[in-house]
């Protein structure tokens, strides 16, 4: 008993985890496809995955620090048992529902020819940046675009990865620059999302259909496999952090032997912050400072606009753990202020 405690003392306390050094962090391009392979210490952390058949750049798949994938597999590499719902959910992304009427969110393979005039893509043009070291550096640019390839937008983004002991850091930069006038119309999917493994969902007893703006239904079974919860820093737990606003927001569970959680951390200089939490007991987990009328049914509205050549930065901090206990509120407190210090740069 004594032992556990003494664990779990080490585990939460932030001078020690703060004093902990950090890993190295390597990239390295794949040569033949539009990927790169991030590893930290000698173990692949992530991938970035930017193919012409993807709609949509991603992060796939995530590792915690013990090797363990946090991210479902679905649809590139399914896993047995797990849940096939949602084909346009897959790692780490970043897109919304409604650009000039355009859905870059729901788009993926699944949707038929004959609608995809109705959806947008976001295209990596090409790496901008990479840097090895305590802290690695990923910079891309990226166009959305109609069907035509008329492009809204541009995008440049830079991703810092790092870690030590138990965790596993991404720090997300994201540049927005209208190319032509550009509403971003009220709407709940978006904009920041990780699609979580099986074992993370919150235990549902009962099958639930969930449908799109463009009328696509899907089916998510029921499901008592699953460990997993919400907490937000504002104290809202489970379903019930759902549309509700809050600096950090955290998912735990657990896979295997261990506690897992993640942190999704939204920075101070983010628009409209604290953002609202589309956290869905499915596995669905989004940071979405945009659906304000959505998510305040229809109290107050936001539907932002940017005229050509107006520019929006998107900051968030994505903090992975594992190991026999889950962290503190106290400090993931401490974390969002540390973050909210810096002045991230792009």
């Amino acid at each position: 008993m004594q032992h556990s405690k003494l664990f779990f003392l080490i585990f939460l306390s932030p001078l020690l985890l703060i004093a902990q050094q950090k890993e190295s962090v390597r990239l390295v391009k794949a040569k033949n496809d539009k990927r790169v392979d991030i590893f930290i210490g000698n173990s692949l952390f992530t991938s970035f995955l930017y193919p012409d058949s993807l709609e949509k750049p991603v992060l796939y798949p995530i590792n915690d620090a013990g090797g363990t994938v946090i991210t479902r597999g679905f649809p590139l590499n399914p896993r047995p048992g797990e849940p096939t719902d949602h084909p346009h959910h897959l790692g780490l992304w970043f897109t919304y529902e409604n650009v000039n009427g355009l859905d870059f969110w729901n788009n993926s393979y699944a949707i038929p020819a004959e609608k995809k005039s109705l959806y947008g893509w976001i295209k990596t043009d090409h790496i901008l940046d990479m840097q090895d070291g305590t802290v690695g550096v990923l910079r891309y640019f990226a166009k959305w675009v109609n069907q035509q390839n008329q492009v809204l937008m541009e995008e440049t983004t830079r991703y810092e990865f790092s870690g030590k002991n138990l965790e596993r850091i991404i720090d997300r930069i994201t540049e927005l620059k209208a190319d032509t006038d550009i509403l971003f119309t009220d709407a709940k999917d978006g904009m920041l999302g990780l699609r979580l493994a099986h074992e993370l969902q919150i235990p549902n007893m009962h099958d639930h259909q969930f449908t799109d703006n463009k009328g696509n239904s899907t089916i998510v079974k029921k499901d008592s496999i699953a460990s997993g919860n919400y907490l937000t820093s504002r104290g809202k737990q489970g379903d019930s952090a759902w549309s509700t606003r809050a600096e950090w927001c955290k998912v735990y569970g657990k896979i295997g032997d261990d506690s897992v959680s993640i942190t999704i951390f939204d920075h101070i200089a983010n628009l409209n912050y604290p953002t609202f939490w589309h956290a869905r007991g499915y596995g669905l987990f989004a940071a979405n400072p945009l659906g304000e009328k959505i998510f305040t049914n229809g109290k107050t509205a936001l539907n932002l606009k940017l005229k050509k050549g107006e520019k929006l930065i998107f900051t968030y901090r994505i903090l992975i753990q594992n190991g026999k206990s889950t962290s503190t509120a106290e400090y993931l407190n401490q974390v969002s202020d540390s973050f909210n210090k810096i002045k991230m740069r792009n």
